[in-house]
């Protein structure tokens, strides 16, 4: 018997979409069957989707685990209503007839199609790499911004933008081997005397020189922080410090792209651009990643802003602390949106910590069991980010606390004395009682 079958190519579809598989046969012999199979592992497996079984005129879905989701519209085409990435692959089809000699032996012919499904990205984010990173004012430094597309299939365009200006950048093969391997390039190390000012009054009568200077008149380029930049809260001291070298040239930027395999059939993309950054002219950039791609209708995009940090806000609790008590210093946040993430460091000025340390790192430090003799002492805390620093100082008032006798606290806030006494006067009388 005369048996020819062809498929129509598809083109690509989206995540979502209804397809029709249509099997285009040709015959004058007598139907047997109609068979979809979905092939898998590279074509060794073939997984039967659907089937026509034209001697009973009955047909029925293989995939339960799809719960029957295809419908057949006629005989030998199939609709899948919604498809999924794990649709994606070659489809064959399979129609036998009755050979006419036998009448029993079945002709076979088959077809196959090759269904694409594409996927959105379904997330983007602007990441900085290597963060939280200490502010340098002597020297350049290089800067990563790190942009993850996620769920997409297949792999988006990604590039990114300044102030909404495509960037031209350097295509970089492979990922710097470190900040301190690729020189600054076209930088002048210039001492801006500028930048010094007398220290802030507040501090000037701390032991140990009273902190970071603050800003009276920045240089040029930061005209949007003209004005005042000393913030006075009451026993609170806030100053910035600018960086003390310009860029002389344009920056140049170097561009990286990657993709990897998701295990749900999308990929993950991640592109990098690296550059010396000049706190200069990079404070309050507005970059954006953005994202092209097929089964997009417009763009997809994530933007950040880079921004030193400004105006410090500080908490101290409880607010009037007593001797023998927990003290809480925390920075709930800023003046401004912080990007990227600060690194926090505090110091004593002009003394060591409570627990004996230089230095700590976090948004908070506690001091245990205060005693009267911190009373007065100013605690710096130091906000960087690549972009510069900020440093604010607030003082800790530690008043009497009834409950303990003035003076019979030890160095750690802890009664001694009063309490030793009490303690020999108890066992003093015990050994009386017990000899008598």
């Amino acid at each position: 018997a005369y048996l020819t079958v062809s498929i129509e190519p598809l083109p690509p579809v989206v995540v979502g979409d209804a397809v029709t598989l249509k099997c285009n046969f040709k015959t004058d012999g007598k139907m047997r069957e109609i068979v979809w199979y979905r092939v898998t592992d590279g074509g060794t497996i073939k997984q039967k989707i659907f089937t026509f079984d034209a001697m009973f005129s009955t047909n029925f879905s293989h995939m339960e685990n799809y719960r029957k989701r295809e419908d057949l519209v006629y005989q030998s085409t199939v609709r899948l209503p919604e498809v999924r990435i794990s649709d994606n692959g070659p489809y064959e089809c399979h129609v036998g007839i009755y050979d006419r000699a036998t009448r029993e032996k079945v002709v076979l012919a088959s077809g196959n199609v090759f269904l694409n499904v594409m996927a959105p990205p379904t997330s983007i984010s602007v990441l900085a790499a290597d963060t939280p990173a200490p502010f340098s004012r002597y020297q350049a430094q290089n800067f990563t911004l790190v942009c993850v597309v996620s769920g997409g299939k297949p792999a988006p365009l990604v590039y990114f933008k300044r102030d909404g200006e495509p960037i031209e950048a350097t295509p970089l093969p492979e990922p710097p081997a470190g900040a301190g391997s690729w020189e600054p390039r076209n930088l002048l190390h210039r001492d801006l005397d500028d930048t010094k000012v007398p220290k802030s009054l507040a501090a000037q009568g701390e032991a140990g020189g009273g902190g970071a200077p603050t800003t009276a008149d920045p240089p040029r380029g930061l005209a949007a922080e003209r004005g005042p930049v000393t913030e006075s809260i009451p026993e609170t001291v806030v100053s910035r410090e600018f960086p003390r070298w310009v860029h002389v040239a344009e920056p140049i930027y170097y561009f990286r792209h990657t993709h990897a395999p998701v295990s749900d059939g999308t990929v993950e993309a991640r592109a990098t651009l690296t550059w010396t950054l000049n706190p200069q002219i990079d404070n309050e950039a507005l970059f954006s990643c953005e994202v092209k791609h097929p089964a997009l209708s417009m763009p997809m995009q994530a933007e950040v802003t880079l921004v030193a940090p400004k105006g410090p806000k500080i908490t101290m609790t409880p607010t009037r602390a007593r001797v023998g008590d927990t003290v809480r210093i925390l920075v709930q946040g800023f003046q401004n949106e912080v990007f990227p993430e600060p690194l926090f460091t505090w110091t004593r000025v002009g003394s060591r910590l409570l627990d004996g340390s230089a230095e700590h790192d976090g948004k908070e430090l506690v001091l245990e069991r205060v005693p009267a003799e911190l009373n007065g002492s100013m605690y710096r805390c130091t906000a960087q980010n690549p972009l510069g620093s900020t440093d604010t100082h607030t003082r800790l008032i530690v008043f009497e606390n009834p409950n303990i006798p003035r003076g019979t606290e030890d160095s750690n806030g802890s009664l001694s004395g009063h309490c030793c006494f009490r303690l020999v006067l108890a066992l003093t009388l015990t050994v009386i009682l017990e000899l008598t």
